[in-house]
C-alpha cells in the first residue's frame, strides 16, 4: 500500500553525516519509510522516534518496500554496489519506482547505473546536493538535478520537505556533473580564502577583521562565511566534511575537464596542490586540514590577535 499522507513509500539508504537529518525530516513530514545503512546502530536511531520508519537488512529489502528510494553515500561506487549488487536494489525494486540519488557520485557510474536500471523499467534521478551538514540539518539544502521531466517532477515533493532550491539542468549525470564542477569551485576558493588570509597575517592584520572585510566585499563567498570563524579561528579544525570526498569531487571535476579536451591552467594546479595535501593527511581528515596544512607550510597561524 501507499503512504496515506503522500502517495509514495520511500527507502533512503546512507544514514550518515548527512542523510541521517535527511531521513528525518522525510519521517517527520508523515512518509512511511524502510531506512538501512552499513551501520545497523545508525538505522535504528534514525527509526527509533517514529512510528513510520522501518530498518531494512539489505537494499533489496528496502527496494522491495519502496516506490522512490533515495541514496545519500559517499561516491558513486558504494551507489553502484547499493543499486546493482547481488542484493541491491534492482532485486527488489518493482517496474515503475524510482531511485533518487543525492550522493556525490561520478556521472560515468551514473548513467550506468540509470542504464541498467532502465532495462528494469526502473527510473533514476541524480540530485546531488550543495548545503553540507547545516544546510541538511535545517532542510536548506540546494538541489541540483539530472533525469527526464516526469522524473524531477514526480520527487519535488521530496525536495520541498528537505530543501529549499533545485536546478534541473539536463538528463540523468547533469546533476552529479555539476556538483563536481560547484565542489571544485569551492575548493579553489577555500585555497585562494586561505592563502590571502595568511599573506595579511603575515603582514600585520588581524585575520578576523580580514575575513570581516571579505564578508562585506567582492572576495565574499560561502567559505568565508562558514568556515573561517566557526572552524580556525578558534583552531578546532572540525568541518564534517571529509578531505578525501574533496578530493574526490575535485577529481571527478578533473576528469569532466580532461573530456572536454579542455585546458585549464588554474584547474590543474589546484587539483596538483590538493593531491599534495591530501596525499599527506590521513584517511578521516576533515576538510579543515586544508587550511592547517597551509599554514604549516607558510608558518602563519590564523588565530584572532590578543
Amino acid at each position: 500500500m501507499a503512504d496515506k499522507a503522500t502517495g509514495e513509500r520511500l527507502g533512503f539508504i546512507g544514514l550518515g553525516v548527512m542523510g541521517t537529518p535527511m531521513a528525518g525530516h522525510l519521517a517527520k513530514a508523515g512518509y512511511r519509510l524502510t531506512v538501512h545503512d552499513l551501520n545497523p546502530d545508525a538505522a535504528k536511531r534514525v527509526a527509533q522516534p517514529y512510528n513510520n520508519v522501518a530498518v531494512a537488512h539489505s537494499p533489496k529489502e528496502v527496494g522491495a518496500a519502496s516506490d522512490i528510494v533515495i541514496t545519500m553515500l559517499p561516491s558513486g561506487n558504494e551507489v553502484r554496489a547499493v543499486a546493482l549488487g547481488e542484493d541491491g536494489l534492482r532485486h527488489g525494486l518493482r517496474p515503475g519506482s524510482l531511485l533518487l540519488d543525492t550522493s556525490s557520485a561520478e556521472p560515468w557510474h551514473t548513467m550506468e547505473v540509470a542504464t541498467h536500471l532502465a532495462d528494469a523499467g526502473i527510473a533514476m534521478v541524480d540530485a546531488p546536493v550543495s548545503g553540507a551538514e547545516p544546510g541538511a540539518k535545517a532542510a536548506e539544502l540546494v538541489f541540483m538535478v539530472g533525469g527526464a521531466a516526469n522524473d524531477v517532477a514526480r520527487v519535488l515533493p521530496l525536495f520541498a520537505v528537505l530543501g529549499q532550491k533545485y536546478f534541473h539542468l539536463g538528463p540523468v549525470g547533469s546533476g552529479h556533473t555539476m556538483k563536481a564542477i560547484n565542489n571544485f569551485i569551492s575548493a579553489i576558493t577555500l585555497m585562494a580564502t586561505t592563502e590571502g588570509l595568511i599573506a595579511g597575517t603575515k603582514s600585520g592584520l588581524d585575520p578576523v577583521a580580514m575575513n570581516d572585510v571579505i564578508d562585506a566585499s567582492t572576495a565574499g563567498s560561502w567559505i568565508s562565511r562558514t568556515q573561517f570563524r566557526q572552524r580556525i579561528f578558534n583552531r578546532r579544525y572540525d568541518d564534517a566534511f571529509k578531505l578525501a570526498l574533496m578530493m574526490k569531487d575535485i577529481n571527478i571535476a578533473g576528469r569532466i575537464i580532461a573530456a572536454a579536451e579542455l585546458e585549464l591552467p588554474l584547474a590543474a594546479a589546484a587539483q596538483r596542490l590538493w593531491a599534495e595535501i591530501q596525499a599527506h593527511q590521513p584517511a578521516a581528515a576533515s576538510l579543515s586540514e586544508l587550511v592547517r596544512a597551509l599554514e604549516i607550510r607558510t608558518g602563519v597561524e590564523l588565530k584572532p590577535r590578543e
